[in-house]
């Protein structure tokens, strides 16, 4: 057993898979001496190469933790077994290369190095070299060939193309690409009003003169240039207030499914019952698909303390709008990504929203809740905060996590595959597996579609809770409607004409107080 500085303990062959969730890369440089790197395996946080690695290969590991959130330590003499060879055999011109690697073969690379030194069988007195490399927070770090890496699992990988690298870029807020001026004509290939409507906002919210042009407010927000009297407008100046964003950004637009069951089917197999795409402007995504969720989701009944009826949404609006709202305006807008789709899938016991792209720098599903993030595009977020379309930014998260512990929800997940260029992915659970199962589809295709659209928001609500409940009794729906006894009978025994409800009680009392309405064994409907 060692201790840090701080006093803090560890054991030297304590596996790295213990550690690494709770030591960073640049609190174990500040301790590790030569046996414990060579007692550790690698992991996400550490790389061990012979002392015969070529400066060429080392810049390539300096690029890779350079762009990798965290940093990462390479330990250079440690063979794959775990034997500490040094550099006994090695020149000191090979040693010296190693440790100029940054000026020569990584420039853009931040790195602390050090000897570690110990002792071979024999006697001789060698080291062990150990690099931490920073997390660059602010640049995507190439090689002095300008090839640029990144970790993806264990494994070190090369980008391939440009595309790759301007997602890198943009994540690190090197270029925007929001920013980019974009072919539409302005005002010919935009929405007037929608302009006219944020123009107004801005110049109310900010006082500014009645003199400036729309076109002066807009250059002020970061949503376009003014070159030689005519406005150029930007990217995000197009997904905000273009006729057909979608010229521009194919990608620009919601996909919602719903699917039969907890699981997505695929081929034959497969089980959605709807599939709605939402296009427009983000502005009018967001309001498009919020009708749509508001459409979709339920709302339950239970009985509380006391014997009073609460309702409760399936998910609380502010966490699935949150949770919109950052898949449309955090997503990667950079052209390797710039065709893909925002997708919101809705199942039985859960809701996911993915969102082109990964997470900004420094942000992980770990800390998620307590770091400050940099927006991907903050000049699109800004407009849609005078909108109102976007809260208060930077609590969102912790809103959505402290409105689904109001309900009893678990905590929103929140993944992403590590891959470049794919999709960050949020989930909220609904837990609640006591509903009966045709409650999650469409009541269109349980009790017809004729039907379906007859049924009154009272009736919906007591078909739920006879779903969730099991059964109802007409003191249940009064309480749960407020409407008075007979009134709730006669909405009662309407679903039974229906052929919704089946009724049980005793034909000699004119109020059987152990009287029940369940769900009827509905078939072929229409």
């Amino acid at each position: 057993m060692m201790s840090t500085p701080d006093g803090q303990m560890y054991f030297d062959d304590l596996p790295a898979r213990s550690y690494s969730a709770v030591l960073t890369a640049e609190e174990i440089f500040s301790f590790a001496d030569a046996a414990f790197m060579a007692g550790v395996h690698e992991s996400s946080l550490i790389e061990k190469k012979s002392s015969r690695i070529q400066p060429k290969q080392l810049a390539e590991y300096l690029s890779m933790w350079a762009n990798t959130t965290g940093g990462g330590l390479i330990a250079i003499g440690i063979s794959d077994d775990g034997t500490l060879e040094g550099f006994v055999r090695q020149s000191p011109n090979h040693v010296n290369r190693l440790e100029q690697a940054r000026a020569d073969l990584c420039p853009d690379a931040h790195f602390k190095s050090k000897r570690l030194p110990f002792t071979h069988p024999s006697g001789e007195q060698d080291f062990v070299l150990l690099f931490y490399v920073q997390f660059h927070e602010t640049k995507a770090v190439a090689t002095a060939q300008g090839e640029y890496f990144v970790r993806i699992g264990d494994q070190r990988r090369k980008l391939k193309d440009d595309l790759e690298i301007r997602e890198l870029r943009d994540s690190k807020g090197e270029v925007r690409a929001e920013s980019e001026l974009v072919s539409l004509d302005f005002p010919e290939d935009f929405n007037g009003r929608a302009i006219s409507q944020f123009v107004e906002t801005v110049r109310a919210r900010d006082e500014l003169s009645a003199e400036l042009r729309p076109e002066e407010i807009l250059s002020r927000h970061s949503l376009g240039k003014i070159r030689v009297g005519k406005f150029l407008p930007n990217l995000a100046c197009a997904l905000l207030f273009a006729s057909v964003p979608r010229e521009v950004a194919p990608g620009c637009r919601i996909r919602f499914l719903r699917f039969d069951g907890e699981e997505e089917g695929s081929g034959e197999k497969w089980n959605a019952v709807k599939d709605l795409y939402v296009d427009g402007s983000i502005p009018e995504q967001i309001i498009g698909i919020a009708q749509i969720l508001k459409s979709q989701l339920r709302t339950f009944s239970r009985l509380g303390p006391g014997g009073k009826f609460f309702t409760a949404e399936e998910y609380p609006e502010t966490a699935w709008y949150e949770a919109i709202v950052n898949a449309c305006v955090h997503r990667t807008y950079s052209n390797g990504l710039r065709n893909a789709t925002v997708f919101v899938k809705m199942f039985d016991d859960r809701l996911e929203i993915l969102s082109p792209g990964s997470f900004m720098p420094f942000v992980s599903p770990s800390n998620i809740y307590t770091v400050l993030s940099v927006p991907r595009n903050p000049n699109l977020m800004n407009a849609l905060r005078y909108l109102d379309l976007v809260k208060m930014a930077r609590e969102g998260t912790r809103r959505m996590k402290a409105t689904m512990g109001e309900m009893g929800l678990p905590v929103p997940e929140f993944r992403a595959r590590p891959d470049v260029g794919t999709h960050v992915t949020v989930i909220l659970r609904n837990k609640i597996k006591q509903r009966k199962a045709w409650v999650d589809s469409d009541i269109a295709s349980v009790v017809g579609a004729s039907l379906a659209r007859l049924l009154s928001d009272q009736e919906r609500r007591c078909l739920n809770f006879v779903a969730e409940n099991g059964s109802i009794s007409v003191s249940d729906a009064q309480r749960l409607t407020s409407q008075s006894w007979p009134a709730c009978k006669k909405l009662l025994d309407g679903l039974v004409s229906k052929g919704v409800l089946t009724h049980t009680h005793r034909t000699d009392l004119e109020r059987d107080p152990k009287a029940r309405y369940t769900l009827s064994d509905i078939q072929d409907a229409d």
